[in-house]
């Protein structure tokens, strides 16, 4: 069977998975999906595996027949090389519920999972497509991904990589590390924005004819390392598997057992990548999608109405301060029966309405697999200190989203199912956030690192040692309508 990718709005001819991974967003402005029925795993045959080997035998149900050795080649080089020094995926219980700790690798945070095997994906789709042009990834972050892209991509030959951050929309220690990156072929620059801005001049980018044109005088090509390239979400789909069955052989369930996950959301790609595992045989009961003060997913879910007339707000969360959340529009796509038509005409309406909605049926279809819920900023420093004085185990501020949002959930609706929260980041990359929910004091970010560990033992992530004393190598700032241009002044330059 050949596997091919399409547009969620259905405007441009199907994709084989290479040349997906390479042009990273579909030409009609929508996002490239799997248009073939996703393959029912023995859940048994893969219970014993290491992570390498069950990555590889996922990740290849979206691949060509013949590509198999390739992917376990990506898999190993993504995730047998140490840089997941304690395990690539931990899976820790705590309280009455389970915790999958997707930070152990080289930038503390989960996109580490997906950004070490995207720019291999990306490598090996430039042998097999003959491609001999510079690959110019572009990528919007509120934090994590622009981190852990630039680690993935630094010094990949045939790449170059331009990070666009919000100024005043990440973490102390974010900054730090992005600004602080290495590397022959990357590029850090501010924005005086919000991410919302950052990601859509992204993506208008890459449906801009005037930036086509100039990528062909000058031998470049655009392709993407947000959650909009499908290579970043089908990674991920690999750890919802492991930690069922994780459970599983440390005798917590028995083999078919339903488990709930719970998903700490902003751009919705970790919480989709879950809903393919289910449907490639993880037993899920629920997901429950955990949202900050910035609740709009919280709404959609409630309601159906995807409204993005609201006040943006600066949270202690901040890689889910985001109003357009990608990766739903892949989900509405499947959960309107594929319909590419009424996808288009959905997004075709939040472009210039700012408001869609789906159906009643469509919202009942949604809400059989999916709850959710938010909390405030003063939840999250809550949920920090409680956890901690209850279980002595610490949670970093997205992580304490989806801990409140699960008590209440199981408060309002009696359901016993086992759950794994997903932890999507260290404490230690906001820490002064988590020491003041321990302590009540409030201090500046790099002595909230060795304080935090003073208090609670807990060992500093290693990709944060000594990053107060980092040098500071990118320090470009613009204003939020620039960003276009400067993308084509980058092309003009490679």
């Amino acid at each position: 069977m050949k596997k091919f990718y399409k547009s969620t709005r259905g405007h441009q001819e199907p994709l084989d998975f290479y040349t997906s991974i390479l042009q990273g967003i579909a030409d009609d402005g929508g996002l490239l999906v799997p248009d073939f029925p996703f393959e029912k795993k023995d859940l048994n045959a893969l219970k014993d595996l290491s992570y390498v080997d069950l990555a590889t035998e996922v990740i290849s149900s979206f691949v060509p027949e013949d590509a198999k050795e390739d992917i376990r080649a990506c898999a190993k080089g993504a995730y047998d090389t140490g840089a997941f020094k304690k395990g690539v995926v931990p899976v820790v219980k705590v309280g009455n519920q389970w915790i999958m700790e997707l930070f152990q690798g080289p930038t503390a945070a989960f996109k580490d999972l997906a950004l070490t095997m995207l720019p291999r994906f990306m490598t090996l789709s430039l042998k097999k497509k003959n491609e001999d042009r510079e690959v110019m990834i572009l990528a919007a972050t509120s934090g994590d991904t622009g981190k852990a892209a630039l680690e993935g991509f630094k010094d990949v030959p045939g790449t170059c990589i331009k990070v666009f951050y919000p100024i005043d929309g990440v973490s102390a220690i974010q900054k730090q590390q992005m600004t602080t990156t290495t590397g022959h072929n990357t590029e850090v620059i501010g924005i005086e924005g919000n991410f919302d801005d950052a990601q859509t001049a992204v993506k208008k980018a890459f449906a801009s004819q005037e930036l086509k044109d100039l990528c062909d005088q000058h031998h470049v090509f655009l392709s993407s390392a947000n959650s909009i390239n499908v290579g970043r979400l089908i990674p991920q789909i690999v750890y919802y598997f492991h930690a069922y069955l994780t459970l599983v052989k440390n005798g917590d369930i028995a083999m078919g057992d339903e488990v709930n996950f719970t998903v700490p959301s902003g751009n919705f790609g970790d919480c989709l990548a879950g809903w393919i595992a289910k449907n490639m045989g993880v037993p899920v009961h629920k997901f429950i999608v955990a949202s900050n003060k910035n609740k709009i997913l919280t709404d959609f879910f409630t309601t159906g109405v995807y409204d993005t007339h609201r006040e943006f707000y600066k949270t202690n969360a901040p890689a889910m301060d985001i109003l357009v959340s990608s990766n739903l529009e892949r989900l509405v796509w499947f959960m309107v029966g594929k319909d590419s038509k009424k996808v288009d005409e959905f997004y075709k309406e939040l472009n210039t309405s700012g408001v869609y909605k789906v159906d009643q049926e469509t919202l009942e279809t949604i809400q059989k697999e999916f709850a959710a819920g938010y909390q405030s900023e003063e939840d999250v420093l809550k949920n920090i200190k409680d956890c901690y004085d209850t279980d002595h185990y610490v949670l970093d501020t997205h992580t304490a989203v989806g801990y409140g949002v699960y008590k209440n959930y199981v408060k309002e609706t009696g359901d016993t199912t086992p759950n794994i929260l997903l932890s999507t980041a260290s404490p230690y990359k906001f820490p002064e956030s988590v020491y003041e929910a321990l302590t009540g004091e409030k201090v500046d970010v790099f002595t909230a690192i060795d304080k935090l560990h003073e208090l609670t033992g807990v060992e500093i992530a290693y990709p944060l040692k000594g990053i107060k004393d980092r040098e500071i190598l990118h320090k470009g700032v613009i204003k939020k309508d620039e960003i276009l241009k400067t993308i084509g002044d980058r092309i003009k330059e490679s």
